[in-house]
């Protein structure tokens, strides 16, 4: 695998798209939920991209899930789609998209708490909870109303959802390991994209979200935001990140885990106008650096699986 003569190009464009392209997703979700209701906008993203993945892969003759398969995807699906990506599309109508990001950013402690209580294969080591309490300490600034360090503190409730969203995430993906899922990774994630948009579409519409949807009043700029998070966010994105995994070490792969939140922060206050203080300055850095300290720990676990991995 080190030898292999690929244009080094390719792994620049790769890496490039994992880090800006799913950076730049959160300010197109944004966009989204301006006029679409969140739930079904997270449905129409992420059950055509898994349509297009699933018939791509029966079309290059991979074997489609057995019914047991599809229960796994399925029960992940709901914990990633629903749990997760459910909760921050909703959470984005109350709190601007770099700020999200960041937030989301907690995923990697959570996932390390996960490991500890579902699968005991990592140990609460003093750096670790020191990294715990770091990454919390940035949640904290950026939703306190008892520190003054400049700029409005974030919408609580959007934060809860957020942190519901990363725990959410994290679980599914530490479950993965454990569940009986298509062997390949491809599959597997289409799979769960189908099953958690379809699950979206029915809680969307359990929700009364249909009866508040009217396309003419639908903007051009709402229909871009869809598009590009289907074919770049979901379908490019996923694809670059699949091929990396296969070429690079997922140390390297993995750093997209801190990149995403800076991209996305500067993105939404450069192009989306979102205040870009003190506050937000500060809670990102105490996030950034709880996430270094926990994927730069000495390894102790297998890679994840085969859950949906995708920064938004």
């Amino acid at each position: 695998m080190a030898h292999d003569h690929r244009p080094r190009w390719k792994t620049l464009l790769a890496f490039f798209i994992i880090y800006f392209v799913w950076g730049s997703t959160f300010i197109f979700i944004r966009i989204g939920v301006r006029e679409l209701p969140p739930l079904l906008f997270a449905a129409l993203r992420f059950l055509p991209a898994g349509l297009v993945l699933y018939l791509w892969m029966i079309a290059h003759g991979e074997r489609s899930p057995t019914p047991r398969q599809w229960l796994s995807a399925t029960f992940l699906a709901l914990l990633i789609f629903v749990g997760d990506y459910g909760l921050l599309f909703w959470a984005e109508q109350r709190v601007p998209s770099g700020i999200a990001a960041v937030m989301m950013a907690t995923i990697p402690a959570f996932m390390a708490l996960s490991e500890i209580i579902f699968l005991g294969t990592q140990r609460l080591t003093l750096r670790l909870a020191s990294a715990l309490l770091i990454g919390l300490g940035g949640v904290f600034v950026l939703v306190s109303h008892t520190i003054n360090v400049g700029g409005a503190p974030i919408d609580r409730t959007g934060a809860l959802a957020l942190i519901g969203a990363s725990v959410s995430w994290s679980v599914a993906s530490v479950l993965s390991r454990r569940m009986h899922l298509p062997p390949s990774k491809v599959m597997s994630a289409a799979a769960q994209m189908v099953a958690g948009g379809l699950l979206l579409c029915l809680i969307s519409g359990a929700l009364g979200e249909f009866a508040t949807l009217h396309l003419s009043q639908i903007s051009p700029r709402t229909w871009f935001a869809l598009v590009y998070l289907i074919v770049f966010g979901s379908l490019i994105g996923f694809t670059a990140y699949v091929w990396l995994l296969h070429h690079e070490s997922p140390t390297k792969v993995g750093t997209y885990a801190y990149v995403n939140p800076v991209v996305a922060v500067l993105v939404g206050y450069f192009l989306g106008g979102e205040p870009l203080g003190a506050r937000t300055i500060l809670g990102t850095l105490f996030v950034l650096v709880s996430v270094l300290v926990i994927t730069t720990a000495p390894a102790k676990k297998p890679a994840p699986a085969v859950a949906v991995e995708d920064a938004t």
